[in-house]
């Protein structure tokens, strides 16, 4: 009886022990941590596009995302604004291993919607998701983000789960020919 006693207390401490190593929280590979760090699930953005409808990061699910924030006010985001539109045109209908197309959502930290909506006109940003907040670097967005300086930017897949940060240039394009499909 006393083995029996002995054998069943070592099962049960084995029981336990196996089960806290493979269920601590954040090391069982089943949870998704939203955050900003390259793996991570992006944190949801809703803000309104220049006509006043709320465009929310969430909808564009199932496509390649690029989440640039940006202002009209910024010279480098003006400068870098011309590699985006090349890496949009070439790559919106293209098919990757976690999404189908690509496709920007530009995060403004403007102040004004006439001098952001003149921005977009003039930098030919011809994608359909532009949103502000027109709170400058109270920016809710940039908060979420941890934004502190711009142009910054996040490339997530069709689950929103970011693969990299601060592609400017060519890297974006050869960033995102890595998941092609």
């Amino acid at each position: 009886m006393k083995r029996i006693g002995i054998l069943f207390a070592s099962v049960i401490s084995v029981l336990i022990l196996s089960s806290f190593i493979t269920e601590q929280p954040g090391k069982s590979g089943n949870e998704v941590v939203i955050g900003t760090a390259v793996g991570n699930k992006a944190p949801e953005l809703a803000f309104k596009s220049p006509d006043g409808k709320v465009i929310t990061l969430s909808s564009l699910r199932g496509q390649m995302v690029l989440i640039d924030f940006w202002a009209a006010w910024c010279p480098p985001c003006r400068r870098e604004n011309p590699n985006l539109v090349q890496a949009y045109r070439k790559f919106k209908d293209k098919t990757y291993l976690n999404g189908d197309g690509f496709t920007i959502y530009s995060v403004s930290l403007d102040r004004t919607q006439k001098s952001w909506v003149q921005a977009i006109q003039d930098d030919e940003l011809e994608w359909d998701y532009h949103v502000s907040d027109l709170k400058y670097w109270d920016s809710e967005g940039a908060a979420i983000y941890g934004v502190r300086s711009i142009p910054t930017n996040y490339l997530i897949d069709g689950d929103g789960i970011i693969l990299a940060k601060n592609l400017r240039g060519s890297y974006l394009e050869s960033t995102l020919e890595q998941y092609l499909k």
